[in-house]
């Protein structure tokens, strides 16, 4: 299938939101119910991820039958960054349930995510700002993808938003580096959208949006990527 940008994204959120999903078979080392799925609308076929509800393991620190709300609430975060870094994706009925459904991305097996900081030090750049954001407890260097066309993509986000400090991140090279002119341009157009802060509240409980918000605030103030944190800064295992 086409890239994302050639078909266009609205074309892809329909494809996902009102296609046919047959179930291909369970993605192995995931820690949760992660199915392979075809999606059918029409002559359009595509790939994607199907993470159901019913599937997710309970988390001591993490509501239950959340995961997949988080999995969206993170795509609509990186659209109002304006970052593009998060698949598209949805939240709908499929075969197992309700769940979320994200496109899915092929990734390059020649790729070596060692080199990412010279070879994408750019969206590397962003994604460790939105990983900031959105308190991503799980950044392992797997969930980092380059497709065939050389565009990185970060990929598993249902632990995520928690409203406590849970930044754990393989991305600790820019530590108080100064925020990137995009990355503040990014920041500033987030603030301003509110209708990804409503779809946020449907998505979220109330602290953990405000939070969202106030990491953003606090990455503006101070205009600098932070620094690890006292305690488990980088995720078990890091790939």
């Amino acid at each position: 299938m086409d890239e994302v940008a050639e078909i266009g994204e609205e074309r892809v959120l329909a494809l996902l939101a009102d296609g046919e999903v047959e179930i291909l078979g369970l993605m192995p080392y995931a820690s949760n119910a992660t199915l392979l799925t075809k999606v059918t609308d029409g002559d359009l076929t595509s790939l994607a991820v199907y993470k159901p509800q019913r599937g997710e393991r309970p988390l001591w620190d993490f509501p239950g039958g959340t995961l997949c709300y988080r999995e969206y609430a993170a795509w609509i975060v990186d659209r109002a960054l304006g970052f593009g870094l998060v698949p598209p994706a949805v939240l709908r009925d499929g075969p197992a349930g309700f769940g979320a459904l994200q496109f899915f991305v092929e990734p390059d097996e020649d790729v070596d995510l060692t080199e990412l900081p010279s070879t994408h030090p750019d969206e590397l750049r962003r994604m460790c700002a939105f990983d900031v954001v959105s308190n991503n407890a799980d950044r392992k260097a797997g969930h980092c993808i380059v497709d065939p066309r050389g565009k990185l993509w970060g990929v598993d986000h249902g632990i995520c938003f928690h409203v406590e400090p849970k930044l754990r991140t393989v991305i600790w090279l820019f530590e108080d580096e100064p925020l990137p002119s995009d990355v503040v341009g990014g920041l500033e157009r987030f603030c301003a959208d509110d209708t990804a802060r409503r779809t946020l509240s449907e998505l979220l409980d109330p602290d953990e949006v405000e939070m969202t918000y106030r990491r953003v605030a606090r990455l503006l103030s101070g205009g600098r990527f932070p620094a690890p944190g006292a305690g488990r800064n980088v995720p078990w295992p890091p790939w």
